[in-house]
């Protein structure tokens, strides 16, 4: 149903924004395929869904640090993407391109993040080891950006953003940091005209 959407509204004449903004909202279809799919075959679903607890810490082999910290760092990492605006001349936002902005980054970091951190890789993690659940989910989230015109090797290097968003999910044991980072690295693209 993705795909045939997808297809589908591309024969609309409606602007290529509003294109995207459907091709991301469409898929809703693929989020209630897998819940279904879970559902029927009645296994748990967890997508990570709760609050996380600002108090854990997360550990690496030679050091450990809050949360809390190592989101802040992630978050002024993440930022770093609205640096190159510091350069664009005469770069104008209309209020319409803005919101389009907006609208796009809340509705793809949410519905990407829902497919892929909360439903697949939560699923696939409970039968095979979380380095396997985590790389193959990362790989789909890259090449998903392939529907909304990305090239083929531009959306594998999306994968490393899948990888980052996965150990976030991981690490916090839930999917709202992800979301935000996510949020910010869609905004500051359409802001620097990478997406549009």
């Amino acid at each position: 149903m993705f795909q045939i959407g997808t297809d589908y509204f591309t024969e609309w004449d409606i602007s290529k924004k509003m294109k995207i903004i459907i091709n991301r909202s469409l898929l809703l279809f693929i989020i209630c395929g897998l819940l279904l799919s879970l559902l029927l075959s009645k296994q748990k679903v967890f997508l990570f869904e709760k609050l996380p607890d600002w108090r854990i810490r997360i550990v690496f082999p030679f050091h450990s640090i809050k949360l809390s910290y190592f989101l802040f760092i992630g978050l002024v990492g993440s930022t770093t993407i609205f640096i190159p605006l510091l350069f664009l001349e005469d770069v104008r936002y209309t209020t319409s391109f803005v919101r389009y902005g907006i609208l796009f980054s809340i509705v793809n970091a949410f519905l990407e993040e829902l497919l892929w951190r909360g439903i697949m890789l939560s699923s696939i993690e409970r039968n095979v080891s979380i380095f396997y659940a985590v790389f193959v989910t990362s790989i789909g989230f890259g090449l998903l950006h392939i529907s909304i015109g990305i090239p083929l090797v531009m959306s594998l290097l999306f994968s490393f953003g899948g990888l980052f968003y996965a150990f976030i999910v991981i690490k916090s044991k839930s999917i709202y940091p992800a979301i935000v980072f996510h949020f910010i690295i869609n905004l500051g693209m359409v802001l620097n005209g990478w997406i549009f």
